[in-house]
């Protein structure tokens, strides 16, 4: 049977038999497919500058056991179809990994060609627990979850007396499995959401989910969504006459959505799983700040800084995966980063656990486009 034809049913049986990966004696040649076109394109951007950044440092002196590392970086538009799209032709491309997905609905879409496929996936930019459980060998994550994100995030707002909570979320898979990881945290505070509303991917048509939140009257919001339907929102309850706080998740992008609401942003609380990338508080962020500035990028954030702490980690597997890196090899190495200090972020991976950190931090936005701790 041909390669093309096993590739084909992967995608409709998860347990199809597993697919030959090609060896190149020259490069490691990794896959992703991310929005690099549409509303949530700047995730998909900042995440591969940020990972290019450590791969084109690592290719200055000689690449991997002598292997350049490629990164072939493929349009999805966030829409999971054309990421399962994506995913065919970079496994059919025999890619050694899959790295840096961007999205819930979009790495959902791929998990059963690449689980068929036997090739790992790495460091997909999403907290979901339905990529979490049940544990696949074929998932790495660096960052911390979603659920663990909305544990901080309702610690930090009922610290100061606020019980009325309204959930703005994006209807797919990232704002569902975000709402029920709020909803959770919620729970053993013997809470819940006043209101809610939802807003379709990519889209920014907000006032259905005004109308449904404001009608709870809620002292604030959280939201789960892209930064362009969030900014909207925003700007919309404020019109309105809303004057309480908001708060995000870390996948809405925090210097994004800054940018995107310019005087607006001021007050906006954002979570984050890596450490703060605009001064150097960590070693890792000296790094990633020194990096950025020989390259002639000026322009950091937290998803740039995401995207250069997992390629640096993937780096780290890759010396350990042998002479001749191969997805099996590639998980070996992985699997062996116990307690991996990268300056100030720790990575703890092994043959059970393939989440490599719970670090979450807290930011605030401010009116001239930055963010603050």
């Amino acid at each position: 049977m041909k390669r093309r034809q096993l590739l084909q049913q992967a995608a409709a049986f998860a347990g199809a038999a597993s697919l030959p990966v090609f060896a190149d004696n020259s490069r490691i040649v990794l896959g992703q497919s991310a929005p690099f076109s549409g509303p949530a394109k700047e995730l998909g951007e900042q995440f591969r500058d940020g990972a290019m950044l450590m791969f084109d440092q690592v290719n200055s002196r000689g690449g991997v056991a002598g292997r350049r590392i490629e990164l072939k970086s493929l349009d999805d538009g966030y829409e999971p179809e054309r990421c399962a799209s994506n995913t065919r032709r970079l496994l059919e491309d025999g890619v050694t990994a899959l790295f840096g997905y961007v999205g819930t609905p979009t790495t959902l879409a791929a998990m059963p060609l690449f689980t068929a496929a036997k090739v790992p996936c790495f460091a997909p930019f999403t907290g979901a627990e339905g990529l979490r459980t049940p544990f696949n060998r074929y998932l790495f994550h660096v960052r911390a979850s979603y659920q663990d994100e909305a544990a901080e995030i309702l610690k930090q707002i009922t610290a100061v007396g606020i019980k009325k909570i309204a959930v703005f979320y994006q209807n797919d898979a990232y704002g569902i499995g975000g709402l029920e990881a709020v909803k959770t945290a919620m729970k053993g505070l013997n809470l819940a959401p006043v209101s809610l509303g939802t807003v379709e991917r990519n889209s920014v048509a907000v006032d259905a989910a005004l109308k449904s939140i404001m009608a709870g009257s809620p002292e604030c919001i959280i939201q789960i969504s892209a930064y362009h339907s969030c900014a909207a929102f925003i700007r919309a309850a404020r019109r309105s006459g809303f004057m309480g706080n908001f708060y995000n998740l870390s996948f809405v992008g925090a210097q994004a959505l800054a940018t995107e609401l310019g005087k607006d942003a001021r007050g906006v609380v954002v979570s984050q799983v890596v450490p703060f990338p605009f001064s150097g508080l960590t070693p890792i962020a000296s790094e990633y700040i020194q990096r950025s500035k020989a390259s002639g990028n000026k322009e950091l954030s937290y998803t740039g800084m995401e995207g250069f702490i997992a390629a640096k980690t993937l780096v780290e597997g890759l010396k350990r995966a042998g002479n001749s890196p191969s997805p099996d090899s590639l998980i070996t190495g992985l699997e062996g980063l116990n307690d991996l200090n990268l300056g100030g972020f720790f990575i703890n991976f092994s043959n059970q656990r393939h989440t490599g950190s719970r670090f979450v931090d807290m930011t605030i936005l401010t009116d001239d486009g930055k963010v603050r701790r």
